[in-house]
């Protein structure tokens, strides 16, 4: 059993930098060469998959190599290593569906023939088997698991499907994502927001605040070589992760059509901020679709960083307005403030190009300068309330057991798994998406049209760090939309289940922003009533039309 010593966000700002002194820019002794008189070599190997480097680049590459030393020798490893696997005969699977065969129906509309559904899919198919839910006992609900396969390109995504306890007939269908980027959303079941949880004997303990307590849910490994996803080839950005999520949601509805008339949600965290705008807006740019998408919400994403890494100095120095602070002390706090300029030109810069050449940098720069002294003090990214005490199985314990879990045997061969080894995090993944350039992409610009067509939430938990309530507060409040205004100006109104009161809510339009009380990065681990509680509120349609 493995479990990758990486973060469920920032993995790669603890690979890259989180052992090196911080500094602020032009705090370094120019004693260091430059890189293109020392990692010439390295560098060949970076251009080889991102081009050869503009002119106007070199400066800033020469000053990421003076800030953060090994920065050249981390940034050539630009892809996901595959994963030792076992490709399971056909006959083991209950469902097979071809991509090309569902490309090839054609239907009718007001006398204009056309495709039943859009999109590349000819490469695609999707493998099913069904469960046995007492095999495991992970629920007692109707499951699936399988592959959503690329063959062309040997991309093989693993996904875990729970009917609703309710009524899975009319319930809602949602789709759960993880972050990382590289972090498997069986995290996610298993931890947080799904039918069961694992405890310290690998013992399966009932949640009664799963989200398909009124859902239908699918969980996901992904992007490939995440949990029990596997690959020969890699998806080092959200753009290209996109198109294997659209594909598995088309085939799994066109095989399971009971559920492709329900409404759709796809929800998650973390560095799911970067991945649900741009997964809606490929599902929304299909005309002719089988997938029934009526919202997203994003819990304590990274969206839009040029705002975001301004509000982590107030959250580590005490100015956000909780009780939880300061956790660092005035010179560190100085440092940040000196450092958020240089940050943010850097992330507009990212902006302006969405050039690897230009954001990695950024990235780098940023992390060092505003998560590194956090992560220094030894609290926990994550829940700014305690340190970190298992830094190894990303501050919680949780993350090893259900590792060990999902490594067993018996586990492997219910679910129909077919790689050798689990891990909850694939470091691998994290870099090739920070050194491809993905992380400082700004696609917050895709929400206002999603805003058009689907509401949209922003939920985060008060006590995270790494995606903290405040960054996330003041993006939604910067975005430009027509509703921007009007949702400006509306009030916190007080969450509540019972006689609890858990949050505060805003709404506008189409948007809505939720700050969860005592919550860190993961709310439904820590606010379980509460989290099902706003989440049914929210497929339920309380806050939009």
């Amino acid at each position: 059993m493995r479990v990758a010593a990486s973060t469920l966000l920032l993995g790669a700002a603890s690979v890259v930098v989180a052992q090196h002194e911080q500094h602020v820019l032009g705090g370094v002794k120019d004693t260091v060469k430059p890189i293109f008189d020392s990692s010439e070599s390295i560098l060949d190997k970076i251009e080889q998959t991102l081009g050869k480097i503009p002119t106007e680049a070199k400066g800033l590459w020469d000053e990421m190599q003076l800030l953060v030393p090994g920065f050249m020798e981390k940034a050539q490893n630009l892809i996901s290593r595959p994963k030792a696997h076992t490709r399971k005969p056909d006959s083991h699977w209950d469902h097979i569906v071809k991509g090309a065969d569902v490309q090839s129906i054609w239907t009718e509309t007001n006398g204009e023939k056309h495709r039943k559904v859009d999109g590349s899919l000819e490469a695609y198919n999707l493998r099913a088997k069904k469960v046995d839910p007492s095999a495991l006992g992970v629920d007692k609900v109707k499951q699936y698991s399988g592959y959503l396969d690329d063959e062309a390109n040997d991309k093989h995504l693993f996904y875990w499907f729970f009917e609703s306890r309710n009524d899975p007939k009319n319930d809602p269908v949602v789709l759960w994502l993880n972050g990382g980027p590289g972090c498997s959303s069986m995290m996610g079941l298993f931890m947080e927001l799904g039918p069961s949880s694992v405890d310290s004997k690998l013992k399966l303990v009932y949640n009664d605040y799963s989200w398909n307590s009124n859902a239908s849910v699918i969980f996901i490994d992904q992007p490939v070589n995440t949990g029990y996803s596997y690959s020969g080839s890699s998806v080092s950005n959200t753009v290209a992760a996109s198109k294997d999520i659209y594909a598995l949601l088309t085939l799994f509805f066109h095989n399971f059509p009971e559920y492709a008339e329900q409404p759709f949600h796809i929800s998650g965290e973390s560095y799911a901020g970067h991945y649900i705008p741009v997964f809606a807006s490929e599902i929304l740019s299909h005309k002719n679709r089988n997938i029934n998408l009526q919202s997203i919400a994003i819990g304590n994403g990274l969206t839009d960083p040029k705002t975001q890494y301004a509000q982590y100095r107030p959250m580590a120095c005490g100015d956000d307005g909780s009780n939880y602070g300061p956790i660092l002390d005035e010179s560190q706090c100085q440092s940040m403030d000196n450092s958020l300029p240089r940050c943010q030109s850097l992330i507009q810069g990212c902006y302006d190009s969405q050039s690897a050449w230009t954001c990695v940098p950024s990235a780098i720069y940023c992390n060092n300068a505003m998560i590194g002294p956090f992560q220094q003090s030894g609290y926990n990214v994550y829940d700014i309330r305690e340190k970190c005490k298992d830094q190894a199985n990303l501050c919680y314990t949780q993350t090893a057991w259900i590792a060990e879990y999902l490594n067993k045997p018996e586990v492997i061969a219910a679910v129909g798994a077919e790689v050798h080894d689990y891990e909850s995090c694939n470091t691998d993944v994290n870099r090739a998406f920070l050194f491809n350039g993905d992380w400082s992409k700004p696609f917050h610009l895709l929400v206002p049209d999603i805003l058009k067509k689907i509401p949209v939430l922003i939920y985060a938990g008060d006590a995270d760090y790494i995606c903290n309530w405040l960054g996330n507060q003041a993006w939604a409040e910067e975005l430009v939309w027509p509703g921007k205004e009007k949702y400006n100006d509306a009030k916190m109104t007080s969450l509540e289940v019972g006689d609890k009161k858990y949050g505060e809510v805003k709404s506008s339009g189409n948007f809505t922003f939720m700050r969860i009380y005592q919550a860190g990065h993961m709310v439904p681990f820590n606010q379980p009533e509460g989290s099902l509680d706003f989440f049914n509120r929210w497929i339920g349609g309380e806050w939009y039309a």
